[in-house]
């Protein structure tokens, strides 16, 4: 099968592509520097936004994957979000319609499902009406797939939970995250919690969706578990054998401190590990129905997430031994570690193209 790719030079992106790659499948990617995508995979060279560019990658393709998307809570790039976000949907979505495609995979996140009265989210959750801005960005991409899906448009909605895991091309926001808690620059937590997956397992929904191995629904979820933020921490101690001390307090309480961050992050040239966004998600988010279509993937142990992915940080060089703690790995086995996260059977691509 030929499949089309949007954002597969992203986290998510970079783990299908290899997943579909193992199988056997031709990919076609968008990218806007071909120069540094894999020579295993078609390339057309664009941008999400680019009503030609889009077209070239779907001629022909038996199923799409619209992976691409900005997703941040930093509040300098609201217009970033809406431009790639939504514009990039409604230019993806709509030439692969036009282009008859078999089936047409849009990525979009359980985030846009809260915040909710119901006790958990599943495939008949409307979207919710979230106050933050890559929330709402994707809550109206999303919006953009189902209209196509109601006029009869082969289109699948996957919600991915919060994605950790080895092999990230750009360090995103939750492997950023782990890596702000390992450095101790997150000792204050809001309270309650938020669905964590490994992005291997969300890959491989991806992977058995688009090669046809699933039959075809309106709605799909990233397999993963429901994580309180003392859950989350206490995986991160298990993972390091760190103590990692943490202050948990009610999430509504730090509404104010993550305004004032955002309104102090437009003028801060430095990345600050408070947000607004992540606080609000952690304030809203319920599970995920234990019945809801993961695709039949099996989500793995958080401990298992966590510890791999900061194994790779640690072997990337990206924390110290001591902040890695038990999951380091020595000098004289970094490289093997990171071979064996980053080779052809790791379930990643490294590139450094994060919108395509």
């Amino acid at each position: 099968m030929l499949i089309a790719v949007t954002g597969g030079t992203g986290f998510l992106g970079a783990h299908t592509v290899a997943a579909l790659l193992r199988r056997g499948h031709r990919v076609r990617l968008l990218a806007r520097d071909p120069g540094r995508v894999p020579s295993t995979v078609d390339v057309v060279t664009g941008d999400v936004t680019d009503p030609v560019a889009a077209r070239r990658l779907v001629a022909g393709a038996d199923a799409v994957l619209h992976a691409a998307g900005v997703y941040t809570f930093d509040s300098r790039r609201r217009d970033e979000l809406w431009r790639v976000n939504v514009r990039g949907t409604e230019v993806v979505l709509g030439a692969a319609r036009r282009a008859g495609a078999g089936r047409i995979v849009h990525v979009s996140t359980v985030g846009t499902l809260y915040p909710t009265t119901a006790p958990s989210v599943g495939p008949a959750s409307p979207v919710g009406e979230p106050r933050e801005a890559y929330l709402q960005s994707k809550v109206v991409a999303e919006g953009i797939a189902r209209r196509h899906a109601s006029v009869g448009a082969p289109v699948v909605v996957t919600y991915p939970p919060a994605l950790l895991g080895p092999d990230d091309p750009h360090l995103g926001d939750q492997n950023a995250r782990l890596r702000a808690v390992l450095r101790g620059l997150t000792p204050i937590w809001p309270g309650r919690g938020l669905p964590l997956g490994d992005v291997r397992d969300s890959a491989e929904l991806h992977a058995r969706l688009l090669g046809g191995e699933v039959p075809a629904r309106a709605a799909f979820f990233g397999p993963g578990n429901f994580l309180t933020t003392r859950d989350y921490l206490a995986t991160a101690r298990a993972a390091t054998g760190r103590a990692l001390p943490a202050v948990f307090v009610p999430p509504r309480a730090l509404y104010p401190v993550g305004r004032f961050a955002d309104r102090l992050q437009r003028v801060w040239p430095w990345a600050l590990p408070v947000q607004y966004g992540a606080i609000h998600v952690c304030a809203t988010a319920v599970p995920v129905d234990p019945d809801a279509p993961t695709g039949g993937v099996a989500a793995r142990p958080a401990l298992e997430t966590v510890r791999d992915t900061v194994t790779w940080l640690h072997a990337t060089g990206r924390i110290t031994g001591r902040q890695a703690g038990s999951a380091a790995v020595s000098t004289s086995d970094a490289d093997g570690v990171s071979a064996a996260l980053t080779g052809p059977g790791s379930g990643a691509v490294q590139t450094e193209e994060v919108l395509s």
